[in-house]
């Protein structure tokens, strides 16, 4: 059994997904995850999607050196962005199998959302390539370890209709009166 980063609360249905040693940018990949998380499942497919057919691009916030700038990109409210084809595809198959996963465990795949989604560097792929006077310069690929998990969206509660009442129902309390009512008093007056 792989471990997690995150393991969430049994009492809450969720599914997961791992990949480690993907030979796809890590930049890349913890881009699209950053982009996706908190989305339901379906919207942040459909995404992936979009982006494979070069209809949408996935906004750079992070690792900026050298990204250009697109107008698809001001949809996102950022500048930067790219069409990162390979680790969109690895996280898209990533994404199916946790749905599925969350299926085969009897979750609804409409109320599914996108709870963690992590990315973390792997080992370089170490190879070489020959540089001018007979030197040898090194020539690394920086590999990914993906993981999500996938929560069911929990239903709201209603709001309380009461006006009366202190809190967040009620009138406002200052940090002072908290305090105040925190406070007890030793003793007693004798006046």
């Amino acid at each position: 059994m792989t471990r997690y980063s995150v393991e969430p609360d049994a009492a809450v249905p969720h599914s997961k997904s791992r990949g480690s040693h993907l030979r796809v940018h890590y930049k890349h990949c913890r881009e699209i995850a950053h982009h996706i998380k908190g989305m339901p499942a379906n919207k942040a497919s459909k995404f992936l999607e979009d982006v494979l057919a070069r209809k949408a691009i996935v906004p750079f916030t992070r690792h900026t050196g050298g990204i250009g700038r697109y107008g698809k990109a001001i949809e996102k409210c950022r500048r930067q962005g790219k069409v990162a084809c390979e680790a969109t595809a690895v996280v898209r198959d990533l994404l199916s199998n946790a749905i599925a996963n969350g299926e085969t465990k009897g979750l609804d795949a409409e109320k599914l959302f996108i709870s963690h989604a992590q990315v973390n560097r792997a080992p370089p792929g170490r190879r070489r390539t020959y540089r001018a006077h007979g030197r040898i310069g090194k020539y690394a690929s920086q590999p990914a370890h993906i993981e999500l998990i996938l929560s069911e969206k929990q239903e709201g509660v209603e709001k309380a209709e009461e006006d009366d009442g202190e809190g967040a129902r009620g009138k406002k309390i200052t940090k002072k009166m908290a305090a105040k009512r925190r406070f007890v008093k030793i003793g007693g007056d004798s006046a």
